[in-house]
């Protein structure tokens, strides 16, 4: 029987997600589930969903709630696998804070959950909860493997990876969807059975190398033709900034519009507004999905408990699949975020975090070694990961001057403000987070 502990279990979406996942698998349906969370209400609430759920599979499960610090280690003592998604600071009044004065300053943001001074700011609150919860896994479950779901991934997971002992891999929702989504938008549907793929880059900025039919035809040629018209033709589209960098460089990404609008210095320009219609860029959608999450959650609530007995299906989240593959020695690949040691992807740096295909066995997570990326794409992944190495430095030597440097470095930030200015902001942001960021002030 397995231990699979929860940390920010009160995310019930996803925690209710994941863990009536591996309810379904029947290697792990008799598990140890510890759900902790800081939150009283959020956590009886996802108490009161997976002990519906529990019963309707049989109530094979053993379910335990842990409130609050003082019982986080024993929430974590004796796991074999630690799901993190946790969000630092919540949306009040840290992600409005990541929003409203960066809006002062000019800077327009859309998500702000992965780079960009948003960003960065998320990650440096964040940090130093990880330490902690690290520190204590040392000591209580040293041979855990955490899965780490929390944004921004790169910045986490690198961190996790480079400084502290514990097994980790950093786990995003996008690449299993990517060719999918893609295919699908395209009307090119008929081609997915049986494709064969290859992914690699960066979180959020991974590239959909290579796409090739179940005959090993490529189908690129197909779809930048079909992205391109699209472009020119269909102005209703939802995710035109991804088909504008398969017209300037070639390739997919795998992160949505939205997000990838704010990782470049290109469509988010106070000199340009008229850009934000053309890509149909949301601005402020993170905090707009913040608000409509908050103003239904007691429906979904209730719905999720009222709906517990009816028959799921098996998500396709990575987190049961790696457990199960790792518990029964099943071969299972994922895409992982991994730090690229060895230099899995040839020409970027070897402290950066990548997002590369990865085997899992009984053994654990094994990254694959994925060569050289188009010289395009390996740049265009570098100026963010300059922002995400400068930002674990900031966080782990305590100094503010990488805290300026990781802003002044970021694209969008830097085509929008000058020097002083992101100085200034930067200084605000810290002042406005108060104890969220002790180490800085």
């Amino acid at each position: 029987m397995a231990k699979i502990t929860f940390m920010g279990a009160g995310s019930a979406v996803f925690s209710r997600k994941v863990l009536s996942d591996c309810l379904c698998c029947d290697a792990l349906k008799d598990s140890e589930f510890a759900l902790y969370d800081i939150d009283p209400k959020r956590l009886g609430e996802v108490e009161a969903i997976i002990d519906a759920t529990n019963a309707a599979h049989g109530n094979c499960a053993t379910v335990r709630t842990y409130l609050g610090v003082e019982n986080r280690k024993d929430a974590l003592r004796g796991a074999d696998f630690v799901i993190n998604a946790i969000q630092v600071g919540g949306y009040d009044p840290c992600t409005i804070t990541d929003f409203e004065i960066p809006k002062k300053y000019g800077l327009r943001q859309t998500i702000a959950d992965t780079l960009g001074i948003g960003g960065i700011m998320r990650a440096l609150r964040t940090i130093p909860v990880l330490e902690d919860f690290t520190r204590d896994m040392a000591e209580v479950c040293p041979n855990a493997l955490l899965l780490n779901y929390t944004n921004p991934m790169a910045i986490l997971s690198g961190y996790l990876q480079r400084y502290t002992p514990i097994r980790s891999v950093g786990l995003c929702h996008s690449v299993q969807v990517c060719t999918e989504k893609l295919m699908t938008a395209l009307g090119m549907e008929d081609k997915l059975e049986g494709r064969k793929e290859l992914i690699a880059g960066i979180n959020h900025m991974g590239w959909l190398l290579e796409i090739m039919d179940k005959n090993g035809a490529d189908l690129y040629p197909e779809i930048r033709r079909r992205a391109l018209d699209k472009l020119e033709n269909d102005r209703e589209c939802k995710d035109l900034v991804r088909y504008d960098y398969i017209r300037r460089f070639g390739y997919y990404c795998t992160e949505s519009s939205e997000h990838n609008a704010e990782y470049n210095a290109f469509y988010l320009k106070a000199a340009h507004p008229e850009l934000v219609d053309r890509y149909n860029i949301p601005l402020d959608e993170y905090p707009r999905r913040c608000v409509n999450h908050i103003q239904r959650w007691e429906g979904e609530c209730q719905q999720m408990i009222a709906e517990a007995g009816q028959p799921r299906e098996r998500s396709r989240e990575y987190a049961s699949r790696i457990i199960e593959s790792i518990v029964t020695n099943t071969p299972y690949e994922i895409g992982g975020n991994v730090v690229n040691t060895g230099h899995l992807i040839a020409n970027l740096p070897e402290d950066a975090c990548v997002e590369v295909p990865c085997l899992v066995n009984g053994q654990g997570i094994h990254p694959c070694r994925v060569g050289r990326l188009p010289v395009q794409c390996a740049a265009m992944n570098m100026t963010n990961i300059n922002v995400q190495l400068l930002t674990i430095e900031a966080a782990v030597t305590r100094k503010k001057e990488h805290i300026y440097q990781a802003a002044m470095l970021d694209p969008h930030t830097a085509s929008e403000l000058d020097i002083d200015t992101i100085v200034k902001m930067v200084d605000d942001l810290i002042e406005a987070h108060g104890s969220w960021l002790p180490a800085f002030h």
